[in-house]
C-alpha cells in the first residue's frame, strides 16, 4: 500500500501542469498588454518590450517586411523612447478577439491608438494580431501583425 501511494504521489508530480483555461489566458495576457501600453506612456522600452518573447525567431511585421528578434523589434522602437517619455504620444489597446490556439498558444486581436502627446497632432490607430505563447515567465508575443 505505502509502494502504491508512493507511485501515485511521484506520477502526479511528474504529469504535465493543467493549461490554463481560456479565461485565466485571456486575463494575463490582456493585463501584460495593458503593463506594456504603461511602458510605453512612461517612456521605458524595457517594460514597453517585456510583453515580448525573448527569442530570435520572435517576428513583427512592418510596412516594410518581416524583421525577428525581441532585440530587433526593441532598436526599431528605440528612437520613439528618447528624452525620457515616449515622442508618438500615449498608447492604448482595444480588446476585440481572443482564442487559444492550443494548450500554450493564444490569438489576440485588438486596435491600438497613439493619442498624440502635443495638441493638434493627428492620433494614429490600426489592428493588431498578436500570436502569444505561455512561457515560465509568462504569456509573451512570438508573432506581431500591427498595422
Amino acid at each position: 500500500m505505502g509502494f502504491a501511494c508512493a507511485a501515485a504521489l511521484l506520477l502526479a508530480a511528474c504529469a504535465p501542469a493543467a493549461a490554463p483555461s481560456p479565461q485565466q489566458a485571456r486575463a494575463a495576457i490582456e493585463a501584460a498588454m495593458r503593463d506594456s501600453a504603461a511602458g510605453w506612456n512612461a517612456g521605458d522600452l524595457d517594460r514597453f518590450m517585456r510583453v515580448y518573447a525573448d527569442d530570435p525567431a520572435t517576428s513583427f511585421v512592418t510596412k516594410d517586411g518581416l524583421i525577428r528578434g525581441k532585440s530587433t523589434i526593441a532598436a526599431r522602437y528605440a528612437p520613439s523612447f528618447a528624452g525620457g517619455g515616449n515622442s508618438r504620444g500615449a498608447l492604448d489597446f482595444t480588446f476585440l478577439d481572443f482564442r487559444m490556439v492550443g494548450p500554450e498558444h493564444a490569438l489576440l486581436t485588438a486596435r491600438y491608438r497613439l493619442t498624440p502627446a502635443t495638441a493638434g497632432g493627428e492620433v494614429v490607430q490600426g489592428p493588431t494580431t498578436l500570436l502569444f505563447r505561455k512561457t515560465d515567465a509568462g504569456w509573451r508575443i512570438v508573432a506581431d501583425h500591427s498595422g
